[in-house]
């Protein structure tokens, strides 16, 4: 069985090194590729510098579009799962493997990490806006996603295809709810996440509400025009 994690990183030369070797320790047999977005800092070269498995684009495409950079190239290598984790030391690798487990176990075609399938969100702005999303999820595909926000999902052959040949097909919960609509599996494993361990995230108050908002009105109106199966 071929495992390919996709790392997207921007600006990530102070996290890059420790979460590619969390991947080499605590999930061993897991291949990896970075995809660092354009960076203007040293990631690339650490990269270079480690022997990682890299792919730089010359600009920055943002999120949607390193994803699926590493879609396409674990569709053209023929990988039969892809793990979307995160540069910034938050995702644990240690539950690759239980994540890739319960989706040969349950035929999930996608697996999300979740903070929340056995645990209670915490009251925060971020946190009511995850709720609200779920409960978007389940308003227009019946299924209720937990943790709809996280940045931790493993993707079967199937959804390797579909991500790397939909150029609008981004890793966000409105694109988790078409999957769902279109008849994708998905199912949730409890995990930890830690904090951030070096830099900033790109998400301040501001741009949380926007996203929220924006997530919300994609999966309400706009998936709608989607036609079923693409």
């Amino acid at each position: 069985m071929k495992v390919l994690a996709i790392v997207p990183a921007y600006n990530e030369e102070e996290n890059i090194v420790s979460t590619v070797e969390d991947l080499r320790r605590n999930a061993p047999g897991v291949d990896h590729v970075v995809i660092n977005d354009g960076s203007s800092d040293c990631t690339e070269a650490l990269c270079e510098e480690h022997g990682f498995s890299v792919i730089t684009l010359p600009v920055n495409l943002g999120l949607a579009g390193g994803f699926q950079t590493g879609m396409k190239y674990a569709y053209a290598h023929g990988y039969d799962y892809a793990i979307q984790f995160d540069a910034d030391g938050q995702h644990s690798a240690a539950y690759v493997w239980p994540m890739v487990h319960q989706a040969e176990a349950d035929g999930s075609d996608i697996v999300i990490g979740s903070r929340f399938c056995a645990q209670k969100k915490p009251l925060s702005a971020r946190m009511i806006g995850s709720a609200l999303i779920t409960v978007m999820i389940r308003l227009t595909t019946g299924q209720r996603v937990e943790d709809p926000t996280s940045g931790m999902r493993l993707f079967d052959r199937a959804m390797i295809r579909r991500f790397a040949h939909s150029w609008d097909y981004s890793p966000e919960p409105d694109t988790i709810a078409l999957c769902i609509r279109n008849g994708a599996r998905v199912s949730e494993m409890q995990v930890e996440m830690r904090d951030r361990v070096a830099g900033e995230s790109y998400l301040n108050f501001t741009k949380s509400v926007s996203y929220m908002l924006r997530v919300c009105i994609s999966i309400m109106f706009v998936q709608w025009f989607r036609k079923k199966g693409n």
